[in-house]
């Protein structure tokens, strides 16, 4: 990056942001904290009203703004993949945003830059199932964590018990393989996940909670002492396996815990994963029989040889 555009850009994180520290931005921009100062004594000579001080932060004064920055091609691609994501992996309220947004940024590209966008766009799919139906649960989530507003949820366990109607107070949002909450459970009166596909209805709450800060860092390392890792290598032998059973592993390969593999001599892909539970990761390997040989842990061959039994079971009853 030149010194014009890295003097650009340090406006725009300072628009951007209510403070920013001179060590974060020679740490984005790969320069020394000198070179920092002295693009910040640029803008200052130009005008740019800054407030602050090295050590503390710097800021703009309330009120200054200048007319948006031009949005470059790739900026302006990586938010069409945003969109993208947007619209299959959110709830329809924050689709509908996204793609308003997105109208905005089109509005003020150059005519190539919007041409190429309107071009590249039918080549960019996110696939997968969307479940229908779903109560507009992300964008009402998002506007209770800003404000930190109670939410008061009646929620569907994955046991099919009778729902149960709780308030909780959201702490943030993940995304796996299905979206969840973490929150701070009232009636558990401790701070649990809440899968949004199971969110029956939901309503955000006139009340505020006051925030928690030490308790997700605790839930979290709760958990992971909860579910320690184990490893996992196997070996699958591609040659006998269906194409489409192929694209599946390396599709699906990163919702279980795949840390890497390596081609063998004799044809067989050797895969090493780490899983917290063994029998989530033999609903995923059953199909592959024939083609898989466990290499450890021996334990693994339990859940699956189960689960073939089930199927056998209800599969091959007699007429």
């Amino acid at each position: 990056m030149n010194r014009f555009d890295r003097v650009t850009a340090i406006l725009i994180q300072l628009q951007a942001k209510r403070k920013v520290s001179g060590a974060a931005l020679a740490e984005q921009f790969g320069v020394s904290l000198r070179t920092i100062y002295r693009d910040l004594r640029t803008l200052a000579e130009a005008g740019v009203p800054l407030l602050g001080e090295p050590g503390i932060g710097y800021s703009l004064a309330e009120g200054y703004r200048l007319p948006p920055v031009m949005f470059t091609r790739g900026e302006a691609t990586a938010l069409l993949t945003a969109e993208k994501l947007a619209g299959r992996l959110t709830d329809a309220p924050t689709a509908q945003l996204s793609s308003a947004a997105m109208d905005k940024v089109r509005a003020v590209l150059r005519r190539p830059d919007r041409d190429h966008l309107d071009r590249l766009a039918p080549h960019i799919q996110v696939l997968g199932p969307r479940q229908a139906g779903q109560p507009p649960a992300y964008q009402q989530l998002v506007a209770a964590i800003a404000m930190h507003h109670v939410v008061s949820l009646r929620y569907q366990t994955a046991e099919n018990q009778a729902p149960t109607t709780r308030d909780i107070e959201p702490i943030s949002l993940f995304l796996t393989r299905h979206w969840h909450v973490v929150a701070y459970c009232r009636l558990r009166q401790t701070i649990r996940n809440f899968r949004l596909d199971r969110i029956l209805g939901l309503e955000l709450r006139a009340e505020s909670f006051v925030v928690r800060p030490d308790l997700q860092q605790q839930h979290w390392a709760a958990e992971a002492s909860r579910r320690p890792r184990e490893r996992v290598v196997l070996r699958f032998q591609p040659a006998a396996l269906l194409p489409a059973l192929v694209q599946h592993l390396h599709d699906t390969k990163h919702q279980y815990g795949w840390a890497y593999e390596q081609h063998l001599p004799d044809g067989q892909l050797e895969m090493t994963l780490f899983i917290g539970e063994l029998p989530y990761l033999a609903t995923w390997l059953l199909p592959y029989a024939g083609a898989l040989t466990i290499v450890e842990p021996r334990a693994l061959s339990a859940p699956l040889r189960a689960l073939a039994q089930r199927a056998h079971d209800f599969f091959c009853q007699p007429e």
